[in-house]
């Protein structure tokens, strides 16, 4: 029983950490409100949670412990309750104070530090490095890379259709187009009134023009929120299976397999809908400011990383990913915020040392 729950409480602490990551960019953008950008999220989570089982099956094996101390150790209830209560204290604790974390890493160090615990001498290293280690810090720089070199010509693309763009002011439901003067102060163009705004982030970037008689910002926006269901479906998919995978080693603890994928999907669901405010504040407003054409391609370039990661068992971050494609765009923008960027990256180097410490602590004291 103390298995089960903590299992049910890493699933709580994944969705609560990663559920809203997968529609950032929509609420970044002001594409959706917040309430709308989390129904979408869940819905999209709910929906990879269930496919995991058919299209991820490999990643339950990876996220076992085998390959890493010896099957006597993975069968023994106490190291299961370490790993998971490990990753779901670790990513709990980021969560409260709005750090995107990885699920993933922090089960990697659980894994790690309960191995240790449990069977020090026969903990296998080597096969952390090319089954673990190496797709996290991998993707991550493939996501910011892909983003930065696809924007430019993307960009060129949309200007020869004859879709142009200009920033915008939402006054109540209308929506003014402006320019923007040397000093910061907005204009509005059919006016000529000088407006002053408390961010930046209240205006938004249109699309001008159509495409095949829809306008080209309906349609950024309608592609925008389908790859934002794309990503979050693909989270789900690379996701649930690390949590389940627990329970499968324990031999599923007398649940069935669609029952505890029951509990496992709620329980992602609740904590993304309890506790993603903190996290959509970070993610969507404060690495970058961006418009729906940049979400989209932040959000294709993360969903193709992440489903193609599922697809082959590779154990990925959506967080990473995700993180790295929306930084890659603000490269190009040059609306990067740095210092936002680096806090982000000192949380990552530090969720796998504290898994490993936390889970190590229960497994020496259990």
């Amino acid at each position: 029983m103390i298995l089960i729950l903590s299992v049910i409480l890493l699933a709580y602490a994944n969705g609560a950490n990663d559920n809203f990551k997968a529609v950032a960019t929509i609420y970044g953008s002001s594409t959706l409100s917040y309430r709308q950008s989390l129904l979408v999220a869940t819905i999209a989570q709910l929906l990879g949670s269930v496919t995991s089982v058919v299209l991820a099956g490999a990643l339950l094996h990876a996220f076992g412990g085998k390959g890493l101390v010896l099957a006597e150790v993975v069968a023994n209830p106490l190291f299961l309750i370490a790993v998971s209560a490990g990753a779901a204290a670790t990513v709990l604790l980021a969560s409260k104070f709005g750090f995107p974390v990885s699920t993933t890493h922090a089960i990697i160090g659980s894994l790690t530090g309960a191995g240790l615990a449990l069977a020090s001498t026969e903990f296998v290293w080597s096969g952390l490095g090319p089954k673990f280690i190496a797709p996290l810090l991998l993707t991550p720089l493939m996501a910011t890379v892909a983003a930065a070199l696809l924007y430019p010509p993307l960009s060129r693309i949309r200007k020869k259709m004859g879709v142009g763009s200009s920033t915008c002011l939402c006054v109540g439901t209308q929506i003014e187009p402006v320019g923007v003067m040397a000093d910061g102060v907005l204009v509005t163009k059919e006016s000529g009134v000088r407006l002053s705004v408390a961010e930046a982030a209240q205006c938004r970037t249109q699309y001008s023009g159509a495409i095949a008689g829809v306008t080209a910002q309906q349609l950024a926006d309608w592609l925008h929120i389908l790859s934002a269901s794309s990503l979050g479906f693909a989270r789900g998919m690379n996701d649930t299976p690390k949590v389940m995978a627990l329970l499968v080693a324990a031999a599923w603890s007398g649940f069935q397999p669609r029952i505890a994928l029951s509990f496992v999907a709620a329980a992602m669901a609740l904590g993304g809908v309890l506790h993603s405010a903190q996290i959509a504040r970070t993610m969507g407003k404060r690495i970058t400011i961006m418009n729906s054409g940049q979400g989209l391609l932040g959000n294709l370039v993360a969903s193709c990383l992440v489903i193609g990661a599922s697809l082959l068992g590779s154990p990925v971050s959506t967080t990473h990913v995700s993180t790295g494609a929306i930084f890659g765009i603000g490269l190009w923008t040059r609306s990067a915020n740095r210092r936002v960027v680096i806090q982000i990256l000192l949380a990552w180097l530090i969720t796998l040392p504290v898994g490993a410490a936390i889970a190590y602590s229960i497994a020496m004291t259990g």
